[in-house]
Formats: structure tokens, C-alpha cells, sequence
């Protein structure tokens, strides 16, 4: 009686173990396939963050030239209208993480930082522009300009990584499929 029910306990231990491997094993066939919804968001932050580096160089050789402050106000205008639209990008981004794979999550936590600093320069250099429009060639603001070019640049450079990678990740697996080869 007594081996019946240590035997009885162990099969039924041994039946939760794979019960709680044949889950993990589902849970984790889910999270590796990439989320369309997710490169999609991930396309457009990468528009974003290249326009945004596109007017960040602009702004940054103003600075060099005689130009207005109108001029100028426009250029920020922009750059600060790119931040807020990566900004709500990232939100829908980081909304449709439940259904991204590990790499795209991995993908928002390297990202997300990257813009938040973006955000903080371009809001100083704002608060500099407002305090000293007329010191716009010198200084701190040619300064701003120049470290908000280098931040766009480089998380322009990581987001179109990540983009690339998921299109090369999707034709892999795409030719995968095709050929029935087995996943890892």
C-alpha cells in the first residue's frame, strides 16, 4: 500500500514535470516567431529615426551659417515632431510586446533608451533655443545640435540593424520552411 502511493506520487510528480516542459516548450514556440505587427511599428520608428537624422544634420550645419532664428525654430520644430512620433511609435512598440519574439523584445529595451536620450537633448536644446535665440552659432546650442546629430545617427544605425535583421531573420526562415529544414 505504502509503495503504491510513493509510486502513485512519483508518476503524478513525473506527469506535472512534463506537463511543465511540454508548456515551456509551447510558450517558447510562441515567443520565437516574430510578430509581423512588430517589424511593421519597427519599419516605421526606422523612418522616423532617419528623418530625423536627416533634419538633426541639417540643423546641425546651421549653425555654421548665418541663418535666422526662424530658421532655426522650424528646423528644431521638426526634429522635436520626429521624437514625439518615434516617442508614440515606441509606445504601440512596446504595447505589442506580448506577441514579439525574444529578439524583437530585445530590440525595445535596446531601443527605447536610445530615444528617451534623443528626447532629453532635443528638449535642451529647445530650452536653450528659447533662453538665447539670438546665440544660435556659438556655444552650448552649436553643441546641442552637434550631440543631437551623433544620437541620431547612431540610433538610426541600430533601429535600421534591427529592421535588416528581421527582414534577413524572415527570409531565413521563410527558406527553412521550404526546404522543411528543423529549427533549433
Amino acid at each position: 500500500m505504502c509503495k503504491r502511493k510513493v509510486v502513485s506520487q512519483l508518476s503524478l510528480g513525473l506527469l506535472l514535470a512534463a506537463l511543465a516542459f511540454a508548456m515551456s516548450a509551447v510558450c517558447g514556440a510562441q515567443t520565437s516567431k516574430d510578430s509581423n505587427q512588430f517589424s511593421a511599428i519597427l519599419a516605421d520608428i526606422k523612418t522616423e529615426a532617419l528623418q530625423l537624422r536627416h533634419d538633426a544634420e541639417d540643423l546641425k550645419t546651421f549653425t555654421h551659417k548665418n541663418l535666422s532664428w526662424e530658421s532655426h525654430a522650424t528646423k528644431v520644430n521638426e526634429i522635436k515632431d520626429h521624437v514625439n512620433e518615434a516617442g508614440k511609435l515606441l509606445t504601440k512598440l512596446d504595447s505589442a510586446r506580448g506577441t514579439a519574439s525574444l529578439w524583437q523584445q530585445e530590440a525595445i529595451d535596446h531601443i527605447a533608451p536610445l530615444l528617451k536620450e534623443i528626447a532629453s537633448s532635443v528638449q535642451s536644446t529647445i530650452e536653450h533655443f528659447n533662453q538665447r535665440p539670438g546665440l544660435l552659432r556659438t556655444g552650448p546650442y552649436a553643441e546641442f545640435a552637434d550631440a543631437n546629430y551623433e544620437l541620431a545617427s547612431n540610433s538610426a544605425e541600430v533601429i535600421s540593424d534591427y529592421v535588416e535583421y528581421g527582414k534577413s531573420k524572415a527570409k531565413s526562415d521563410e527558406l527553412a520552411a521550404k526546404l522543411a529544414v528543423p529549427e533549433n
